[in-house]
C-alpha cells in the first residue's frame, strides 16, 4: 500500500527503498522487482512468445508469396511478379507505420496488456483472411489491416524494460531481438513447408502477347491432409496461415495471466500527505513527458540507423525468397518452397544456438556497438557473392548458400539488439512508450518500401540479364549493399550518440 517504508516489521521482508500503492498493477510489478520476486525466466518466455506472435505472420509469406500472386493472374509477365509480391509485403509495413504512434499512446494511457491483446486478436482474424484471399486486392487490404491494427511491437520493447530488474534489461531486449530473427525464420519455414503451392509446366504467350495462358498442375505435398476439393485444395495457401493463428490464440489465453506494467495510482483513499506527495510526482513527471523527444539526439539517431538497417533486412528477405525460387535462366536457384524452408529452418536454429553460447562472449570481448559495426562490414562482400553462389549446383549449392543465409540471419540480431538498447537508454522509463511508439512508425514506414523496392529491382534485374555492368542479379545485391554501407557509416561518431548518463 502507499507509504511503505524501510522499517523492518519483524517479519522477515526485505526492507522496501521506494513507496507503493495499493491496487496498482506497476507499483505490484516494481515491488517483485525490488523483492527480487519472480522468475526472470518466466518474463523472458513472455517476451519471446509475445514477439514470435508479432512477427510470424509478417515473414510467413515470404516463400509462398510469389507463387501467391502468380496464382492471382495480375501479373502480365513472369518477371513483373516480384513488383506485385513486393506491394503485398509492403502494405502490412505501411499499415504499422501509420498506426504505431497513436499505438503508443493508447499503450500509455490504457496499458500495455490492453495493447498486447488488441494485437494478438488482430493476428488471428487478419492473418487467417490472408489465407483465403483470393485477388490481389483483397490480399493487398488484409494485410494493411493486420499492420495497422497490430501495434504491439513498439509496446513489447518497452515491456521488456519495465517488467525485468535492470540487471535483466539487456538480456530482456536480446531476448526481443533473437526471437524477432528466429520468428523471420521459423515463418518462412512454415510457409515453405505448410503452403501447398501450385506449379505451371509452361507460360505460352497469347496472341496479344500480353498475358499469359497458364497451365495449372496441382501439387499435393501431403495427400493425407489435403484431399481433392478440400478446404486447404481450394485455398492453398492456408495452412501456413492458420497454424500461425493456432499459435497466436494460445497466446491470447496466456495473456490472460499477463503482468501489467503501467501505473495505474489511485489516491482517493490515501493520507492528505500521501495525496499531496503523489500529486508532487505526477506534475514533475509531466514536466518530463513535455521535454521533445526529438530533440534527443542519442534517441533519434539510433532510431534513424535502426530505420537504414530494416529497410535493409526487410528487403533481403523479400529478394532472398523470390531470387531462390526464381528460375536459373533468371539468374534465380530454382528452389521450390520446402528448398527455401530447409535453409530457414537450419538458420534459425543456428541463430538460437549463436544467441546462447556465442553471443555473450563476443559482446564481451568487443562490446556492444563495436560488435554490430564488425557484423554490418562484414554482410557487403558476403551478400555481393550471392551471384556466384547462383553458380553452384546440387549439395554445394545447398551447403554454400545455408551458410551464408545464417551469417545474414545473425547479423541483423547483433545490430538490432545493440540498438534497442541505446534507444531504451536514451529515455527515461516513463517516456519508453512514445520513444518506442516513434521508432515502430519510423521502423515500419522504411519497411513499408522495402518489399516493393526489393520486388521491383529484382524484376528489372532480371530483364537486364546482358548487361556490361552489373548484370543480372548482381544489380540487386549491389542495391542492398549501397543502404548497408550507409548504415555502417552512420553507426560511428559523430553520428550515433550514446546518452552521457549510461556512460558514467
Amino acid at each position: 500500500m502507499a507509504g511503505d517504508d524501510n522499517r523492518d516489521r519483524g517479519n522477515g521482508e526485505p526492507l522496501l527503498k521506494n513507496r507503493y500503492y495499493k491496487n496498482c498493477p506497476g507499483c505490484e510489478v516494481d515491488r517483485a522487482k525490488e523483492l527480487n520476486q519472480g522468475s526472470p525466466v518466466k518474463h523472458l518466455l513472455n517476451i519471446w512468445m509475445l514477439t514470435m506472435c508479432t512477427t510470424l505472420p509478417i515473414s510467413c509469406i515470404f516463400p509462398f508469396i510469389y507463387f501467391m500472386v502468380r496464382d492471382f493472374g495480375i501479373a502480365e509477365t513472369e518477371a513483373d511478379i516480384g513488383s506485385y509480391a513486393g506491394y503485398v509485403g509492403s502494405s502490412f509495413m505501411l499499415g504499422r507505420g501509420l498506426t504505431s504512434v497513436a499505438w503508443g499512446i493508447v499503450a500509455d494511457r490504457y496499458g500495455r496488456k490492453y495493447t498486447i491483446l488488441i494485437g494478438t486478436v488482430a493476428v488471428i482474424v487478419f492473418n487467417t483472411l490472408f489465407g483465403l484471399c483470393t485477388s490481389f486486392w483483397m490480399a493487398v487490404i488484409t494485410r494493411f489491416l493486420l499492420g495497422g491494427l497490430n501495434g504491439s511491437l513498439g509496446t513489447i520493447m518497452a515491456y521488456c524494460t519495465e517488467i525485468l530488474p535492470e540487471e535483466y534489461q539487456a538480456t530482456g531486449l536480446a531476448t526481443y531481438s533473437s526471437a524477432w530473427g528466429i520468428a523471420l525464420v521459423i515463418g518462412p519455414a512454415l510457409g515453405g513447408y505448410l503452403a501447398q503451392e501450385h506449379t505451371y509446366q509452361t507460360w505460352i504467350n497469347s496472341p496479344s502477347n500480353n498475358l499469359g495462358i497458364l497451365v495449372l498442375q496441382p501439387v499435393e505435398k501431403y495427400p493425407h491432409i489435403f484431399p481433392k476439393g478440400s478446404l486447404f485444395d481450394k485455398f492453398p495457401y492456408f495452412l501456413p496461415c492458420f497454424v500461425i493463428s493456432a499459435f497466436a490464440l494460445a497466446v491470447l489465453v496466456a495473456c490472460i495471466w499477463l503482468p501489467e506494467t503501467l501505473h495505474k495510482h489511485n489516491v482517493s483513499n490515501e493520507s492528505n500527505k500521501d495525496a499531496e506527495a503523489f500529486e508532487n510526482e505526477i506534475t514533475e513527471k509531466t514536466v518530463q513527458k513535455d521535454e521533445n523527444l526529438f530533440l534527443n539526439w542519442p534517441l533519434m539517431s539510433s532510431i534513424i540507423v535502426y530505420c537504414v538497417f530494416s529497410l535493409h533486412d526487410i528487403t533481403y528477405a523479400e529478394v532472398f525468397s523470390l531470387w531462390a525460387v526464381s528460375p536459373l535462366e533468371l539468374g534465380g536457384l530454382n528452389f521450390t518452397t520446402d528448398d527455401v524452408g530447409n535453409v530457414l529452418s537450419i538458420s534459425g536454429f543456428a541463430l538460437l544456438l549463436y544467441q546462447i553460447f556465442l553471443y555473450p562472449t563476443m559482446e564481451k570481448v568487443c562490446g556492444t556497438i563495436n560488435l554490430a559495426r564488425i557484423a554490418a562490414a562484414l554482410t557487403i562482400p558476403l551478400l555481393q557473392s550471392y551471384p556466384f553462389i547462383a553458380m553452384l549446383s546440387g549439395f554445394p549449392l545447398h551447403l554454400v548458400i545455408t551458410i551464408a543465409s545464417v551469417l545474414m540471419l545473425c547479423i541483423p540480431a547483433i545490430i538490432d539488439t545493440c540498438l534497442f538498447l541505446l534507444q531504451n537508454r536514451a529515455v527515461e522509463q516513463h517516456q519508453r512508450g512514445a520513444a518506442n511508439g516513434i521508432a515502430m512508425t519510423a521502423m515500419s514506414l522504411f519497411k513499408a518500401g522495402g518489399p516493393a523496392l526489393g520486388g521491383v529491382v529484382l524484376s528489372w534485374s532480371q530483364k537486364r540479364l546482358n548487361a556490361s555492368f552489373l548484370p543480372g542479379t548482381n544489380l540487386v545485391f549491389f542495391m542492398l549493399n549501397l543502404v548497408e554501407a550507409l548504415g555502417v557509416l552512420m553507426m560511428f561518431k559523430p553520428f550515433l550518440a550514446e546518452r552521457k548518463e549510461q556512460l558514467q
